[in-house]
């Protein structure tokens, strides 16, 4: 496989790389505030003067008494001590400074590269564009908050799933940027069906994140814990009783909880058939195509221990990092069959 040897392209590559990590790591703090229901424990958005948590015990009693004023407060932690109030604070706190930080080190980064004149030809707006949508993801993330902060203790499903859908797409296009500096070159053009399939799965693996964002919203993991049965049978009862039959997709926690278990054979049913019509292409191809295989296999393991177990905090966490390994895989996998930067 062919790697730059520009000194330039492999600094910014590297530094996306990281940056990609980052926000890795931010879905999986934001996995972990969700199910520790920490994330309406913070009632504010202070972009700048939150980055600080309370420092003193009048600052917390502060802080503590805005959450008291909050429906989450009233209808379900009633009585909820101070102590125990730090504890879904400090999930909610991470969440965001982790944020604050990705944001800091891209515009930082993006300074430093651009006042020494080493970003590559042709990826400054492409660069802006990023640090854009990092800014959305945050107003995103405070839209999605305020919907939990007005009558019902929870967020809205549609935002929650908006919210992760815009983080995903961050990372997957700050990782195709760093791998088109630092792989200009593809190792070979894919032949066959072997593009097509990967596009497939592709769209497959979009629709699975969304309607596993959505299941995290509905809390559709906690309906059915057997596996794989739902309930008595494959095909569980509830599954389309709203009226009109479009809701049941978006609505019916016992649909989306379906659809998503349906997509994931579909999804494993792809990669095996992309690793067999990998077998004779280029090396590089091939190893990609397995590696996606490999990350498949791991998510559905992490799924079907995370349902058995009712989505505890720990599992339900690494099966959300694990959705997005097999993003990584999967554009990793499809920047190799794509057409070679022209100069």
């Amino acid at each position: 496989m062919y790697q730059t040897r520009d000194r330039d392209r492999r600094a910014v590559g590297y530094w996306l790389l990281f940056m990609a990590f980052m926000v890795f790591a931010m879905v999986v703090v934001g996995g972990a505030t969700r199910l520790t229901e920490s994330g309406l424990s913070i009632v504010e958005w202070k972009p700048v003067t939150g980055a600080l948590p309370p420092l003193s015990e009048s600052d917390w009693q502060a802080e503590f008494a805005k959450y008291q004023l909050s429906p989450e407060y009233k209808l379900k932690n009633l009585g909820m001590s101070l102590e125990d109030f730090k504890g879904i604070f400090y999930w909610e706190w991470a969440h965001r400074l982790l944020g604050r930080l990705i944001g800091l080190f891209f515009l930082a980064g993006l300074i430093w590269f651009w006042i020494r004149r080493r970003i590559p030809y042709g990826y400054k707006a492409r660069l802006i564009a990023l640090f854009l949508l990092g800014g959305a993801q945050g107003a995103l993330g405070w839209y999605m908050v305020a919907s939990g902060l007005v009558k019902e203790p929870a967020v809205s499903h549609y935002r929650l799933a908006a919210h992760l859908s815009l983080a995903l797409f961050i990372f997957a296009a700050i990782f195709w940027t760093a791998l088109s500096l630092l792989n200009p070159r593809p190792p070979a053009q894919a032949r066959g069906p072997l593009k097509p399939l990967t596009h497939t799965a592709m769209l497959v693996l979009v629709l699975q994140l969304v309607m596993g964002a959505l299941v995290a919203g509905l809390k559709a993991g906690h309906i059915f814990n057997t596996w794989p049965l739902m309930g008595d049978g494959l095909v569980p009862d509830g599954l389309m009783h709203m009226e009109p039959w479009w809701r049941n997709l978006f609505d019916n926690a016992i649909t989306v909880q379906f659809d998503h278990r349906m997509g994931a054979y579909v999804l494993t049913a792809l990669v095996i058939t992309i690793v067999w019509c990998a077998r004779h292409a280029a090396p590089a191809i091939r190893s990609a195509a397995w590696t996606v295989f490999a990350a498949v296999g791991l998510q559905m393991t992490l799924g079907i221990i995370m349902l058995i177990k009712e989505v505890p905090v720990d599992w339900g966490t690494a099966h959300q990092g694990g959705g997005v390994l097999v993003l990584a895989a999967l554009v990793n996998l499809i920047h190799k069959q794509r057409r070679g930067e022209s100069r």
